[in-house]
């Protein structure tokens, strides 16, 4: 049995710069309260560990006004600007880690807003980096996660329409929410504000799992990219497994599968990579 790794499985580049604050914070900031608005990631092996080293998690600006003073550090997914001028005027020093990415959709957002445009976000409507983009439009926001979605929405035809896509979005979702607006003859600016390496972890995936007979997506169960990946690959390997680490594993997947392949969501650490690539080849030789 062939085992390949999918070259981009793993962190991206935004979850990694987070996660590594977070370290920084804890090795530096020794006698200053540490807090992280939200999982700081969708990977529960992750949380758990930083909340074994003093970590609080906080979810809400009400609970943050009950702790006392300390940092506070904006996951990748960010916030509404709202939220983060509530939590200075809290007095906690803020550590903005919006994803670059991210922080170039808020930009576009308020720009495109107080410029009388409409916006509409493609995108699941209750994950926290479209809450926090939505929080960043002068007159809220219009969130369609689907083609059928962006058929039923009505906009007032007479004020141009800006269209935006959640960083981990699917492409050819984004693709058919746009072409259903443009049928309604709305006046649209169209950004494609998909995170180029989420689009290529994507189609990396849909390549690798066309390839084999066995398919491991590894990923926290609330991460939205791996979601997403788990359904790619599914429709190109009806044998395809979403596991949140190698514990997850059945023998039963391997026993007619010559060709397994392996990835990650942005949100997976390596050494959980790793330990499931390991626990794999294991099984290989069980089998043989």
């Amino acid at each position: 049995m062939e085992v390949i790794l999918a070259k981009s499985a793993g962190f991206c580049f935004g979850v990694r710069r987070a996660v590594n604050e977070v370290y920084r914070c804890l090795e530096e900031e020794k006698d200053t309260p540490i807090y992280t608005f939200g999982p700081i990631i969708h990977n529960d092996e992750v949380v758990n560990d930083l909340k074994n080293k003093g970590v609080q998690v906080v979810d809400t600006l009400e609970s943050l006004a009950a702790l006392k003073k300390g940092i506070v550090i904006i996951r990748s997914h960010g916030v509404g600007r709202d939220t983060e001028t509530k939590m200075r005027e809290l007095g906690m020093r803020v550590i903005d880690m919006t994803c670059p990415f991210v922080k170039k959709i808020h930009r576009l957002v308020e720009e495109k807003s107080k410029e009388g445009y409409q916006i509409v976000i493609a995108g699941n409507p209750v994950h926290p980096e479209v809450v926090g983009i939505v929080g960043w439009s002068i007159n809220g926001a219009s969130v369609v996660k689907d083609a059928e979605e962006a058929q039923k929405l009505v906009l007032d035809p007479k004020k141009p329409v800006f269209v935006a896509a959640q960083t981990t979005f699917h492409y050819i979702k984004f693709q058919n929410i746009v072409d259903q607006l443009e049928k309604k003859e709305y006046n649209i600016n169209c950004v494609n504000t998909i995170c180029n390496a989420t689009r290529n972890r994507q189609e990396e995936a849909a390549s690798l799992a066309a390839s084999v007979d066995g398919m491991l997506v590894i990923g926290g169960s609330h991460s939205s990219n791996t979601q997403k990946l788990f359904e790619i690959c599914k429709k190109e390997c009806n044998n395809t497994h979403y596991i949140q680490t190698a514990e997850d594993l059945d023998t039963n997947w391997f026993l007619t599968a010559d060709r397994v392949g392996v990835t990650g969501g942005a949100s997976t650490p390596n050494i959980i990579i790793e330990e499931v690539l390991h626990h794999v080849r294991r099984i290989r030789t069980i089998i043989k």
